[in-house]
């Protein structure tokens, strides 16, 4: 299984960075998590714009989601191969709704439906997407907000995707023992406290520690946060390797 980073900004790109959107394939297949914005541009980096096999959205605030919209206009107005069959989007309840609403200008009320195949995510619930068994969390966040927990069933391989959240015991159920942990620590330890919205680096470390994962890589650190900061805050408290998210790094399970 590997996972390459697309993009990891918080909030919004980053003169580095786009927004948050993490690529993982195993056996030829696909899964992209999240497509927030400028991932679209930096994911043709790393594979064609037709090659995604299935698509999961943590949540629908519009860095984590909004370049969906884009994605639209590549597939439903291909002209070189027509359009192209609907791919499995899985995202909170209303997903469709809400990037109709964001592209507004869509042909119908239905047009995504007919490139996107759109489906429910749910606490507790669980999914096949090819060589992946992806289990949903939610976790806490002001609006409907999901970490993934991602196994390659064949290698019983694991990853982590905390989405955006705020500390939880939902979050560490998901990162229990899992070989890798993507974590996002938008916060600096001491400086913001607002309970239900994001981790700071001690508490993603501090999660970490205490599921047990294998290794920490931090993510969706905003521009205003300096991420030397969280990534020593997170070592003083996890046992493990801890890095911090860059555009294109690559990590192979």
């Amino acid at each position: 299984m590997k996972l390459t980073v697309v993009g990891c900004s918080g909030s919004f790109p980053s003169t580095e960075s786009a927004c948050s959107s993490y690529l993982v394939e195993a056996d030829g297949y696909r899964l992209l998590l999240d497509m927030g914005n400028g991932a679209l541009g930096e994911l043709q980096r790393h594979c064609g714009l037709y090659d995604l096999d299935a698509i999961a959205l943590s949540h629908l605030h519009a860095d984590h989601c909004i370049d969906m919209c884009g994605y639209f206009v590549a597939r439903y107005y291909r002209v070189e191969g027509g359009r192209c069959a609907p791919i499995p989007v899985y995202g909170p309840e209303g997903t469709e709704e809400r990037l109709t609403t964001a592209y507004a200008d869509t042909p119908t009320e239905k047009s995504m439906s007919e490139v996107f195949d759109f489906r429910s995510l749910a606490a507790h619930g669980a999914y096949e997407a090819g060589p992946f068994r992806v289990r949903a969390e939610l976790v806490d966040h002001p609006v409907e907000a999901y970490a993934f927990r991602v196994e390659h069933v064949e290698s019983g391989k694991t990853l982590t995707y905390s989405g955006d959240t705020g500390p939880c015991a939902a979050l560490e159920e998901a990162a229990r023992g899992t070989d890798l942990f993507l974590c996002e620590a938008s916060f600096t330890h001491g400086k913001e406290s607002i309970p239900g919205l994001h981790l700071n680096g001690r508490e993603a470390g501090e999660a970490a520690q205490r599921a047990g994962a294998g290794r920490l890589v931090l993510t969706h650190v905003p521009p205003w946060t300096d991420p030397q900061i969280n990534l020593r805050d997170a070592k003083t408290v996890f046992d493990g390797p801890v890095d911090m998210a860059r555009p294109g790094a690559v990590y192979e399970l």
